[in-house]
């Protein structure tokens, strides 16, 4: 099987399973739920992973480099820090929506037993910091900031973000909730 076609396969398992996962979560999926929902066996499954681990693992990755993508192509439309900074809000909110096997690797405590979710994890608030700091960094150029410790802020921010997931998914107002979130981290900025 040439490398195309396996990769192809790897996606439609990735995709399948990403639908299980998100339908009873990673605990009470099996191999036989993800087998059945590419219309195959487990065992066709097992010639691409080594398990369901190694699937959640490809999924957490894959969403992960979608959030991380989103938000960078986001930031990139705007000019001034203020533009980039309510961008990435914006980015940020919209694809964790749609990246829901991510977001729960992310904030679900069960899955601390899985050593790659701690590591996704840190790479990814990594990254998502130092974004959110050099966006800091130029609004302090601009003169648009003044922010003392960018990287601190940066994690603050970041942290404070996190507290709103949760009320985010549940809220149906997202827009008015997303609004008054860039409206209360700018003016303190």
């Amino acid at each position: 099987m040439q490398n195309n076609e396996k990769d192809h396969v790897r996606e439609q398992i990735l995709d399948a399973a990403s639908a299980v996962f998100a339908k009873y979560g990673y605990k009470k999926a099996t191999m036989d739920d993800i087998g059945h929902a590419i219309k195959k066996g487990k065992t066709a499954v097992y010639y691409y992973f080594n398990g369901k681990e190694d699937i959640f693992r490809g999924i957490v990755e894959r969403e992960a480099n979608m959030l991380g993508k989103s938000i960078v192509a986001a930031i990139e439309k705007g000019k001034s820090a203020s533009d980039k900074f309510a961008m990435y809000i914006h980015a940020r909110v919209n694809t964790l929506q749609k990246v829901s096997n991510f977001y729960d690797a992310m904030k679900n405590e069960l899955l601390d037993s899985l050593e790659f979710i701690n590591q996704a994890r840190q790479t990814y608030d990594a990254f998502e910091i130092s974004l959110v700091s050099s966006i800091l960094s130029q609004g302090n150029k601009e003169g648009s900031f003044n922010v003392k410790d960018c990287n601190a802020t940066a994690e603050l921010i970041v942290t404070i973000l996190k507290g709103l997931e949760i009320h985010l998914f549940v809220v149906s107002d997202q827009t008015r909730l997303q609004q008054k979130t860039e409206e209360i981290i700018l003016s303190s900025a």
